[in-house]
């Protein structure tokens, strides 16, 4: 039997590029070559794809700060309207790409998990892991996701969205007589607490405003809410099953950027969480319903907080969370049964079914 090939395509231009680095990397250690043939296509921080070696993909591999793509030579180019070598080396490429049966997009943040490559990839008839245009663009911009899932009857934290436009009028007192303090103030687009900011103050909150802007358009300030933050990893299509709950214990602040990739003493992971049964499978449902609501497919993780009440509340869903070697969901899927490199063979079944239905719609038309 030929070997499935498989495009892992990582890097991008958005400030989460180092990240998908290292998910990349776990990702390409973790494919079966017995059954997988991988090609790295690395995408550089001014947007230009390149070939890379599979083997020898990055610089400073065992070092998130300093993780970098390899330079390569091997360019490549798009051929819209193909079934077959829809991505082909440019004739000044050094390297080569024979047809790719199925893409694993781990490109984190804007224009990598916001439906911009899940577009193209479609546009280009390729399978690929993970939701599609929809459910990418959806999960990705929190106000619409945190909109919709209000209109579903899904509990998510007071807020109010604050445009270019509206923000220069926006009033941190009375924002704070409405959603109380402290407030968190957060681009609407980003990922991974890219511009995130925790504010008391009128000063840090203009502050925060300006960090916000500085990465997108369209911000969110919302109410904080006191509780245990809880994770679950849900996998699937059209019946997702939901993992085990995860804890995160923060010893100061927030869950920054930092705390999820570069510093490993700055949190505590609890897998499984300590939680009673009844919050668990109350968690592990209200996952579920919001991975069906925001139309999403393959893969997400969903952040919650748990109140002392018993309470849920949804923080965040991640369409494309990461796959580092501290991230939570593959930790999650671990502690349910499904190890590292199945959870990634798994996650190629998923997007390869997902592409032949929809194969099978195109011709039923």
């Amino acid at each position: 039997m030929s070997k499935i090939r498989v495009g892992v395509i990582c890097g991008g231009k958005s400030a989460e590029h180092e990240v998908s680095l290292q998910s990349a990397r776990n990702i390409v250690d973790a494919l079966d070559r017995e059954r997988f043939e991988v090609t790295v296509i690395g995408i550089d921080k001014q947007g230009q794809w390149h070939i890379n070696d599979a083997a020898d993909f990055l610089l400073n591999a065992d070092d998130p700060s300093r993780i970098a793509l390899n330079p390569s030579a091997g360019d490549l180019a798009l051929v819209p309207g193909r079934d077959y070598q829809q991505l082909i080396a440019t004739e000044s490429s050094q390297g080569t790409l024979g047809q790719l049966d199925v893409v694993f997009p781990i490109v984190h943040g804007t224009l990598g998990e916001d439906g911009s490559l899940q577009g193209l990839l479609r546009m280009a008839n390729l399978p690929f892991v993970g939701s599609g245009v929809l459910g990418s663009a959806a999960g990705m911009d929190k106000d619409v996701a945190k909109r919709l899932l209000r209109d579903a009857g899904i509990p998510v934290a007071p807020f109010v969205t604050l445009t270019r436009r509206t923000a220069a009028e926006a009033d941190f007192d009375a924002l704070s007589a409405t959603l109380g303090s402290p407030l968190f103030v957060k681009p609407a687009n980003q990922g991974s607490s890219v511009g995130v900011s925790r504010v008391e103050t009128a000063l840090e909150f203009q502050q925060a405003l300006a960090l916000a802007l500085a990465f997108d358009h369209k911000v969110l300030v919302e109410s904080a809410v006191v509780g245990r933050e809880i994770e679950c990893a849900v996998l699937g299509n059209d019946e997702p099953e939901a993992s085990v709950c995860g804890e995160i214990v923060v010893e100061n602040g927030f869950y920054s950027y930092d705390t999820k990739y570069i510093d490993d003493d700055a949190a505590t992971v609890a897998v499984p969480a300590d939680i009673d049964a009844g919050a668990s499978e109350a968690i592990r449902d209200i996952a579920i319903r919001t991975f069906q609501v925001l139309e999403c497919a393959g893969l997400a993780r969903v952040d919650v907080f748990l109140t002392p009440e018993g309470n849920i509340v949804v923080n965040e869903i991640n369409t494309l969370p990461g796959f580092t070697r501290i991230s939570m969901y593959p930790k999650l899927w671990q502690a349910s049964g499904l190890n590292y490199p199945a959870l990634v063979t798994r996650l190629i079944e998923l997007g390869m079914a997902r592409h032949a239905d929809d194969m099978a719609l195109k011709s039923a038309r």
